[in-house]
């Protein structure tokens, strides 16, 4: 199941703390650009390696570990890259 490569390609890349994962592919099955294939995921992945990156370089890391994914398999992909230190920020307010 691709979110099973997903997760194992961002597994064995950056060793995060936490992914999660969600498959929005069903709520994008009608529009145009769905039609050549490929599924529509959102990924919030929390991982020690983001730290001192900006914004664009923690999502071009996880492109590059996607990459060949990226070609077929997955049309979109939303990103939330957080270090440990900023999710728990986030879960403490």
């Amino acid at each position: 199941m691709i979110t099973d490569q997903i997760r194992q390609k961002l597994k064995d890349a950056l060793n995060p703390d936490l992914i999660e994962l969600i498959d929005q592919s069903a709520s994008h099955a009608g529009h145009a650009g769905n039609q050549k294939g490929g599924g529509h995921y959102y990924v919030t992945i929390v991982a020690e390696c983001f730290t001192d990156k900006s914004l664009v370089q923690r999502h071009q890391m996880i492109y590059q570990v996607l990459n060949e994914l990226m070609k077929e398999d997955i049309h979109a992909l939303g990103i939330n890259a957080l270090t440990p230190s900023e999710n728990s920020k986030g879960n403490s307010e």
